[in-house]
């Protein structure tokens, strides 16, 4: 129900009506113009007192006889056959009423060569007559895909949803497209619902339609991203296109674990890199520990970043990368970076420097004095400190050196000592106990 009322009252068309061309192509014939003029009078009179169905009749002779009259049967012919299908109860009769609509402007199309003119107008007469009619939902859709022939879109914006509702219609009914043509139609109507907005339209009338039709079409899930959108960029890797959709419809289903979401991501962050899309990349990588792919493109992303938030989760990032191929050093020295260019990063900064010394003790004991070795501990205690972890830093001084160990070694608490190593530091000696 909710989407039977988005489209009700959607479409203001405004319509062609009266229209009278100044010229009349009368007869040659002296006997054949006199009725011409008879029966042309007898319908304009009938459409202006609103006899419609009594104005078909006169209208019709025209339209046999004399069909290069005057373009103005066709204007007012819509007009008339249309309300005269109002103004019946009869289903069937009604049915012949609108048909004629629709017949008079392939008469028109015949007898004056400018469809462009008019086509949008058959086409909201087609969408309103046969929407319902399971038979003739292929005929009122190519109405709709003629007027994006002929114009390239819709000055009636609102049309788009009716365009996207034959589709739905037809496809419901009829089973008449695959699940990739369906979307693609989906993605050309949001083209040019996207056009017609960058121009200033409102559009948020067919937006809505446009995604309360997709949804109720169920068919974008993970399995069809993966399914049938991944092998056709498989196939056609340069496919910008698809690469798009791709990305778009991983992240709006929630679809950001599968092979096809990572290949398109790749392809668009390799032709039109973003911040957003080298960081999420690089993300990628690192869950699946492929940190040697991480890294030039997390390095990719710093160039791109455009202030130092940004920046500072991208220094994050390469220290964690660092740390997993061993270079503690530079990855301290990216933890560093993030921690002054951005204070919220700060304490994560910290607490990566304190797991980096607390993981370097043994590849830093050098045997010769136990204090020594241990001081490593108290470097990773004041890194826990700075990253505000209390049970870090309680792990850290449970190693220190004991006071008795400071004694037999001659060391004093207070006396500065350098942890050396790749750390480097200097730092206050302190005992367990």
């Amino acid at each position: 129900m909710k989407l039977k009322r988005a489209l009700i009252g959607l479409f203001t068309l405004s319509l062609v009506g009266m229209a009278q061309a100044q010229d009349f192509n009368w007869p040659a014939d002296t006997e054949l113009e006199a009725k011409a003029r008879e029966y042309n009078a007898a319908y304009v009179d009938y459409m202006k007192s609103e006899q419609f169905v009594e104005a078909t009749k006169p209208l019709y002779w025209l339209l046999v006889n004399v069909p290069k009259l005057n373009e103005s049967i066709y204007i007012n012919g819509v007009t008339i056959y249309h309300g005269a299908a109002n103004a019946t109860s009869d289903a069937a009769q009604k049915k012949t009423y609108q048909d004629s609509v629709i017949t008079i402007f392939d008469l028109r199309k015949e007898n004056y060569d400018n469809e462009p003119k008019w086509i949008e107008n058959k086409a909201y007469y087609s969408y309103n007559y046969y929407k319902g009619d399971k038979a003739k939902l292929g005929q009122a859709l190519a109405v709709f895909d003629r007027v994006v022939e002929l114009n390239g879109t819709f000055n009636t914006i609102n049309l788009v949803a009716a365009y996207f509702d034959l589709v739905y219609r037809h496809n419901a009914y009829n089973k008449a497209f695959t699940k990739v043509e369906l979307l693609e139609r989906y993605e050309k109507l949001n083209a040019l619902l996207a056009e017609a907005e960058a121009n200033g339209k409102d559009i948020s009338a067919p937006k809505s339609t446009l995604e309360q039709l997709i949804v109720a079409m169920e068919l974008i899930d993970c399995e069809f991203i993966e399914g049938t959108l991944g092998p056709r960029l498989t196939a056609d890797p340069t496919n910008m296109v698809l690469a798009n959709q791709i990305f778009k419809y991983s992240v709006q289903y929630k679809c950001l674990n599968s092979d096809s979401f990572l290949k398109a991501l790749e392809i668009i962050d390799s032709q039109n890199p973003t911040f957003s899309t080298s960081q999420v990349r690089a993300m990628k990588y690192m869950q699946s520990r492929e940190y040697d792919k991480a890294q030039p493109v997390l390095e990719k992303a710093l160039t791109l970043a455009e202030n130092d938030v940004q920046k500072a989760d991208i220094h994050y990032d390469l220290a964690k990368v660092h740390a997993q191929a061993g270079r503690k050093s530079a990855a301290r020295a990216a933890a560093l970076e993030a921690a002054k260019l951005d204070a919220e990063k700060a304490k994560e900064a910290w607490l990566l420097i304190a797991q980096l010394y607390m993981s370097s003790a043994a590849d830093c004991r050098r045997g010769i004095s136990r204090v020594d070795d241990q001081a490593i501990y108290i470097a990773a205690y004041n890194a826990y400190s700075r990253a505000g972890d209390s049970k870090g830093m309680a792990e850290a001084r449970a190693r220190f050196p004991s006071k008795e160990e400071l004694f037999t070694e001659s060391r004093q608490v207070g006396e500065t000592v350098n942890v050396g190593c790749w750390i480097g530091e200097t730092v206050t000696l302190a005992s367990r106990d």
